[in-house]
């Protein structure tokens, strides 16, 4: 591997940004493309794909063969509320490979005994988030019901254009979301970006088939980043 290759990768995994390391297996030179570098045609249509699926192998392009090495930021899910929802969805994320944090200033439900083994922050999302900071390869399911909890962690997560934000709560209730969301200077196009009511629409009732919904929606807004998503909106 070229150094400087191996210097700029290195950069990446601290700055938490996919990259993909190119080797042409004809010549053995490499480059590393970072998600988001514009690279035309075939070429870049199979980069995409890579970056979306986490996969590494080869590909050919016009006679020649590449070997796209991937290497992703661990997928992150916070979690702004210690609810019943977030007792099911932590340990199901876990298994799906999701590094998980979990926010809530309100100390009887935030507790290790409901949340054992898990990031925990009994502590404001606003201060918590500022040493924490989100990123493009966070979720964040705001689950508490609280706009004073979960609209501050909204905003940030809208502003650090994680890949998924949802929200739990009725249509009447995310309406009202959306006004103080606006009135506090979120931009529409950014709003609008919300998953809510939270998770795909399978009918869940309980918390357990709710947190079923939530992580089925986190995934496959992971998988479809860049694609026009199931709504017809640019995701």
């Amino acid at each position: 591997m070229d150094p400087y290759s191996l210097k700029k990768l290195n950069q990446c995994r601290r700055e938490r940004r996919a990259a993909i390391l190119l080797t042409d297996l004809g010549d053995g030179r490499d480059r590393v493309v970072v998600e988001g570098d514009a690279v035309a045609g075939t070429l870049g249509e199979a980069i995409a794909a890579a970056f979306r699926s986490g996969k590494s192998g080869t590909v050919e392009v016009e006679g020649r063969s590449f070997f796209l090495n991937v290497h992703l930021p661990p997928p992150r899910l916070v979690m702004v509320g210690a609810v019943h929802i977030s007792q099911a969805l932590a340990p199901m994320a876990k298994i799906a490979g999701f590094d998980l944090h979990i926010i809530d200033p309100r100390t009887a439900f935030a507790s290790p005994e409901r949340f054992p083994d898990i990031r925990l922050d009994a502590e404001w999302p606003e201060d918590v988030l500022k040493k924490a900071p989100l990123d493009a390869y966070c979720a964040i399911a705001a689950l508490t019901h609280d706009p004073k909890i979960d609209d501050p962690a909204l905003k940030a997560a809208l502003e650090a254009e994680c890949f998924y934000v949802g929200a739990l709560g009725s249509r009447k209730t995310h309406a009202s979301r959306v006004e103080r969301l606006a009135a506090a200077g979120v931009p529409m196009p950014a709003i609008k970006r919300i998953r809510a009511p939270i998770g795909l629409p399978i009918g869940a009732a309980s918390p357990a088939e709710i947190a079923v919904a939530v992580l089925a929606e986190i995934i496959e807004a992971l998988r479809l980043r860049g694609l026009q998503d199931r709504k017809g909106e640019a995701a």
